[in-house]
């Protein structure tokens, strides 16, 4: 595979994907400041307007393995456009949206773009990359900062455009940068060719649903409690679809996920790493919000700043050094490294302290948590992507980024059940919300430690680290 010739443009076919990456991610955080005039301005219940964040979430992850399929079926690049299509016309709806139900439903549309971007963006990088494994772990290392990019852009863009403009910024942002991407797909990214087979609607029905309601069921319970009846609805349908699901792709012949994808060297040992990877560092992020904000004072603004270094580390780890630790020491060691690391970080941060600082009680946890995110990362999505076949690398994509998303959903969820038995539902009283903080940046160090033990005994270090060239990626680059 090494010899196929390389895409001449895959640089800046780089910069369309990475772009991808950052709004998609940017989209989950930049609506955080603007929510109490979003709630003024549309008459939002306090109960309701969680709903502008979790309806994005939901349709995110159920869709992302149709998305993935369909990226495989009809051609990478064109259903990364029609993505970027939903997602900049969501974005314009959500900024002018003059009543709750329009502002969710628009969410909820921007989420379904998201979902059809992410597999594809992930599946042209790897078509893109994958003739020289150094190119493909800088470009998978520059793509990957791309997110805490966009995380922490969010939090200043959104105390920017809400104090300067006003809250319909937060999503009119989009639209320009949208149309640029829509303008330089088809000069930048190569072309991709159909694939044969048909859409498992049935299937796609399934697990879209199973997913959505799994992950509606998982936001929700923290505020009704899991044992209420809506709750138990919710994971009991979901847990029938997802049965449903497996006995549609046993009984098909052009199944949305082939079940025996599942059989690819690394892919569903990866994934499980993965999920557990979201479950650990999803919840370090936001219990840290929450103890800058609540227990320190720092507003919103001031504590995005707060957490810039940990941002700038994870982006100069990625681009400068995960590329040359993974293409010496290999992803299993790499991996295993970056989950022990991570757990360290969130090991220093249960320290931390009622009258603390940001220099003694921030700083350090955040910074070693960021040398274990950097290291872990990418490897997580080389190994889950790796030995998927050249028509299953859109697929293989929805499946990764699937489980992140519903890992990130589960260890949120449970850690914020942990955090709040420990004293973190005390408004007003710092020693038991730092308490409650403490609680759940130690139970996200034991997910990240099962991650590490996990990635240690299930990885197998001398599977191939490359995924195969498509043919379409091959044809593009001739």
């Amino acid at each position: 595979m090494q010899n196929a010739k390389p895409f001449p443009k895959r640089w800046w076919a780089l910069a369309v994907l990475a772009t991808a990456q950052f709004m998609i991610i940017m989209d989950t955080s930049i609506i955080g400041v603007a929510l109490p005039e979003m709630q003024a301005s549309l008459d939002f219940a306090q109960s309701e307007l969680s709903w502008v964040f979790n309806a994005y979430v939901i349709a995110f992850g159920g869709l992302l393995l149709l998305g993935g399929r369909l990226s495989d079926l009809f051609g990478a690049r064109r259903v990364f456009s029609l993505g970027f299509g939903v997602l900049t016309a969501a974005s314009l709806a959500a900024g002018l949206a003059d009543t709750q139900t329009v502002e969710i439903v628009a969410r909820a549309v921007q989420g379904a773009g998201a979902a059809l971007i992410a597999p594809t963006a992930l599946a042209m990088l790897m078509g893109l990359f994958s003739h020289e494994p150094r190119e493909l772990t800088k470009a998978m290392a520059l793509y990957g900062a791309a997110a805490p990019a966009g995380g922490t852009a969010g939090v200043f863009l959104g105390g920017v455009l809400t104090e300067w403009l006003s809250w319909p910024w937060v999503f009119f942002i989009n639209v320009p940068v949208g149309l640029a991407v829509l303008a330089l797909t088809p000069r930048w990214l190569p072309p991709s060719d159909r694939s044969s087979g048909k859409v498992d609607w049935g299937g796609a029905i399934a697990i879209t649903g199973a997913l959505s309601l799994a992950v509606f069921g998982i936001v929700r319970a923290p505020e009704v409690g899991w044992t209420s009846t809506e709750i138990v609805v919710s994971l009991t349908t979901a847990t029938g679809l997802l049965a449903a699901f497996v006995v549609i792709q046993n009984a098909r012949r052009d199944p949305l996920v082939p079940l025996a994808i599942f059989g690819r060297p690394n892919l569903a040992a990866a994934n499980t790493v993965m999920a557990l990877l979201g479950a650990a560092w999803v919840p370090m992020w936001f219990f840290l919000n929450l103890y800058l904000q609540q227990v320190l004072g720092y507003g919103p603004f001031a504590g995005g700043a707060a957490l810039l270094p940990m941002t700038v580390a994870i982006m100069v780890l990625m681009i400068g050094v995960t590329e040359r630790v993974v293409t010496r020491f290999g992803f299993k060691p790499t991996l295993t490294a970056g989950m022990i690391t991570l757990a360290a970080g969130l090991g220093v941060l249960t320290l931390v302290r009622p009258g603390g600082s940001f220099v003694s009680d921030v700083l350090p946890g955040s910074l070693v948590s960021a040398i274990g995110m950097s290291l872990a990362y990418i490897p997580a999505m080389l190994a889950s992507m790796a030995g998927a076949k050249p028509e299953e690398t859109g697929l293989a994509s929805g499946i990764v980024n699937t489980t992140y998303q519903v890992g990130s959903a589960l260890g949120l969820a449970a850690m914020t059940a942990v955090a709040t038995s420990a004293g973190a539902a005390d408004l007003g009283d710092p020693a038991a919300l730092t308490n409650g903080f403490s609680a759940g940046f130690g139970g996200a160090g034991v997910v990240a430690v099962t991650g590490a033990v996990l990635a240690a005994w299930l990885l197998k270090a001398r599977a191939s680290a490359m995924p195969a060239t498509s043919t379409p990626a091959r044809r593009a680059a001739a």
